[in-house]
């Protein structure tokens, strides 16, 4: 008992002083461009990508501590009274998570993917997130001083498409399919990650960040060496001067879960490259790490390959539904 709770203290203390040092020794020996593979060669690729790695995991540290912490709750004091809450706003739940998705960055859909998990939502709900997340749509679009109007539009044709393709889920799961609703199993979900939660909520709250925070970080850092190895624009080439088959290749770029997907896709529509209905392709696709999380947390593997190919098609077909409408 001794030894775990000490492990557990050192692996904050530790994280906490190699995130700092990592970030200072960046900014104070590293000046390396997205692809400058010049002198320094691997070891300068290795540590841009670390930083940025770092930089992108750090903006879900708030949402998993605080989604962790919800959950701790509702395990040790209000599991029942909660559930039905969650039970009977099931209904509507898609229409909320198309709204609450378009929150900027992508911890919300890292938030969802363990409510899933816990079976707190619906997989409706989970897909209308999954679609209305925008990641680095926002900032950079209000970064190059884009209309309002337009902003305004893409993000309420985001959360439309995420609110309707829940519901049309929910409605195939539940009464086509005759599915149950699973009662919630956060019970389930930490004896799976072995986090001790008798300890109290606070101490189990942060060892189940901890594992997903290291999880996330790790798997990003591979990404951002794959992203930085072959280009972007060897990535955005992939999609340009193919206009048939446009939706479906943002698509697949949009299931890269690193924030270097939705720069990509957004700078190419902002330059006039892409379509309205290519760049909702990659975006709606694009849920971010959230991805990864259900991966991690959802026992059930084939289900959460199925939810993904869900998000995949829903996206590219309302993308090709969009550049049909013109």
């Amino acid at each position: 008992m001794y030894l775990e709770e000490v492990t557990l203290e050192h692996i904050v203390y530790h994280l906490t002083y190699s995130l700092a040092h990592i970030h200072e020794h960046m900014h104070e020996h590293v000046h390396v461009h997205s692809h400058g593979h010049g002198e320094g060669g691997i070891w300068d690729l290795l540590l841009y990508s670390v930083e940025h790695a770092v930089e992108d995991s750090i903006g879900v540290l708030p949402f998993l501590l605080l989604t962790y912490l919800l959950m701790e709750y509702i395990e040790h004091k209000a599991g029942s009274r909660l559930g039905k809450i969650l039970t009977l706003s099931g209904k509507t739940g898609p229409l909320w998570g198309g709204f609450l998705g378009v929150i900027p960055q992508c911890g919300m859909s890292a938030a969802a993917s363990n409510f899933y998990a816990g079976r707190m939502i619906t997989p409706g709900t989970l897909l209308a997130i999954y679609l209305s997340t925008s990641d680095e749509m926002l900032p950079i679009m209000l970064s190059s001083a884009v209309s309002p109007s337009e902003i305004g539009r893409i993000l309420a044709l985001k959360v439309m498409i995420g609110a309707l393709g829940g519901f049309a889920v929910d409605f195939v799961y539940f009464h086509l399919m005759k599915k149950e609703r699973e009662s919630i199993r956060i019970h389930e979900l930490c004896e799976h990650e072995h986090c001790h939660c008798e300890r109290g909520i606070v101490r189990s709250a942060l060892n189940h960040t901890i594992r997903i925070f290291l999880y996330i970080l790790l798997l990003t850092i591979l990404l951002n060496l794959a992203v930085e190895w072959v280009g972007e624009e060897a990535l955005a080439s992939f999609i340009l001067n193919k206009p048939v088959l446009g939706p479906f290749l943002a698509g697949i770029i949009g299931l890269l879960p690193n924030c270097a997907a939705s720069v990509i896709i957004t700078r190419l529509y902002l330059d006039g490259l892409m379509s309205l209905g290519t760049m909702m392709a990659g975006l709606l696709v694009g849920a971010g790490v959230g991805i990864l999380v259900l991966l991690k947390v959802n026992e059930n593997k084939k289900e959460s390959l199925g939810i993904i190919g869900l998000l995949y098609g829903i996206g590219v077909f309302a993308g090709i539904l969009l550049n049909l409408i013109g």
